[in-house]
């Protein structure tokens, strides 16, 4: 059976202290806004309203649940109001900026800064298999700085992937979309179905939940780096534990890309949590290292030579 679809609410909504402009995205778990506050500044406005628990017709303000469903979407509302109050604390530059989360309508609401720019999906699919190494060191160096302070904070994030990565008008990358991190608040509630994007999700992901860390963040940043190197996602991770197809691209791309990066991208893809960049600041620091290391060099001993200053001008601190 499908899931059903949920209506947004109209142009034009005073929500709070919020005017609804129009709808943004409308996924499985959530839809987003565009909206001003009292002053005119535009914001992004996250809704809770999963598919599978509730229903909310054309017309309509508050979504319609069950008795059946009400204590999972009770639940969830639950951790996506505590998911907005810990992502309320970050304050960094390549983090998506949560100003104000408050309940209404029967749900709660996650008020957002506005950016403006395009995702890494939209410059993945206008450049397919032509990016140059140079932008995708860059922009990920810079975005794992961001998921650097989200880990500081004891949040995964459990959805990385192309389309959550925003680069501003200027370049700079923001990483959007936290709301898988609301599973990690409380891993022993059966009740909520897990949320994840094929080929970009761990294996971890899929069912075995106890094995959750940031090396599951760091497979899927290995799934967002191999889609800008090959224009597609990797197969999906439970199908690879099955039977695994996905050919290495370090065997694939070493035409166009220095066998560094390809090697790392392997590194991160490996279907072993203990086999992956154990923390983001490990993958970092293969990543700023220039494509100098030889054939010959491994992702556990060359990586991690000579980075120094380099180090200090790419990676945050704190």
């Amino acid at each position: 059976m499908p899931p059903q679809a949920n209506c947004a609410l109209p142009a034009g909504f005073q929500l709070d202290q919020y005017r609804i402009d129009r709808q943004l995205s409308l996924g499985g778990f959530s839809i987003v806004y565009l909206a001003h506050d009292e002053l005119g500044t535009p914001v992004a406005i996250k809704e809770y309203l999963p598919n599978s628990l509730a229903l909310r017709k054309d017309g309509e303000i508050e979504p319609q649940v069950s008795d059946e469903h009400l204590p999972a979407f009770r639940y969830g509302m639950k951790c996506f109001f505590e998911e907005g109050r810990s992502l309320a604390k970050l304050m960094h530059p390549n983090v998506v900026r949560v100003l104000n989360f408050f309940r209404a309508n029967g749900t709660v609401y996650m008020v957002m800064q506005f950016e403006r720019g395009r995702t890494l999906h939209d410059i993945i699919q206008k450049h397919r298999g032509t990016l140059k190494e140079s932008f995708i060191r860059t922009v990920f160096v810079r975005m794992l700085n961001g998921l650097r302070e989200v880990h500081a904070h004891k949040l995964l994030h459990l959805d990385i992937k192309p389309s959550n990565i925003y680069l501003r008008a200027d370049g700079t990358p923001v990483l959007l979309d936290f709301g898988a991190s609301r599973q990690t608040l409380m891993t022993d509630q059966p009740i909520l179905k897990p949320m994840y994007t094929p080929g970009f999700a761990s294996p971890e992901q899929y069912d075995r939940r106890d094995q959750l860390g940031p090396w599951s963040d760091v497979y899927s940043v290995g799934a967002a780096l191999h889609a800008c190197i090959t224009g597609n996602a990797p197969p999906r991770a439970d199908e690879r534990v099955k039977q695994d197809t996905l050919r290495p691209v370090s065997k694939t791309h070493t035409d166009r890309y220095s066998a560094q990066l390809l090697g790392l991208v392997d590194w991160c893809l490996q279907l072993d949590p203990l086999a992956r960049p154990q923390s983001v600041y490990a993958l970092q620091k293969a990543l700023v290292q220039k494509a100098t290391a030889t054939s010959e060099a491994t992702p556990h001993t060359r990586w991690f030579t000579d980075l120094g200053s380099r180090l200090r001008a790419f990676i945050g601190r704190g």
